[in-house]
């Protein structure tokens, strides 16, 4: 997908867990990108899991039919070997998220965070504040986007609009 001068490509990008899932609606328009909304959406996190993903799905869905994103970028599941069950929990959150855009019939790139992070700073390794950083310099921001769940999601938004 290539944008004419007059349309915007608007790609919703996904930090997904169960605690906080950030997410970053950007437009390219051949220009500087622009970030038209960012935030968290936050479970509580003594709440049984079913739960939480019951509020992120729910919440998902209402930014999803605001926004009428024409991609989902989602950061793909990974996994340390000395915290297997971080990749279990996310991908509760990733299921929800696949589902929600499927029932919609948006299409989902998914990329690694090795990706996301050479994309944005040269660096694969970046920190979570070299990110936020970034993503500042990038879409011309005032200040760094806090948590930095939803500087991520922008920036999978961004490295996704460089692939389409």
């Amino acid at each position: 997908m290539t944008p004419t001068p007059d349309a915007a490509i608007r790609i919703l990008g996904i930090d997904p867990g169960t605690n906080i899932t950030g997410y970053g609606v950007v437009a390219f328009t051949g220009r500087d990108p622009q970030v038209l909304e960012a935030g968290a959406i936050r479970t509580t996190a003594k709440a049984e899991l079913a739960s939480r993903i019951c509020q992120i799905y729910s919440d998902l869905c209402e930014v999803l039919d605001e926004h009428t994103p024409d991609v989902v970028a989602v950061e793909q599941l990974y996994s340390h070997y000395a915290h297997p069950r971080t990749a279990i929990t996310m991908g509760h959150a990733r299921g929800v998220i696949l589902l929600a855009c499927e029932q919609r019939g948006i299409p989902v790139r998914h990329l690694s965070a090795t990706q996301i992070k050479k994309s944005l700073t040269g660096n694969g390794q970046a920190t979570k504040q070299q990110m936020q950083r970034a993503v500042q310099s990038v879409c011309k921001l005032d200040e760094p986007p806090t948590p930095a769940d939803v500087a991520d999601a922008i920036a999978i938004a961004l490295c996704a609009g460089r692939r389409v």
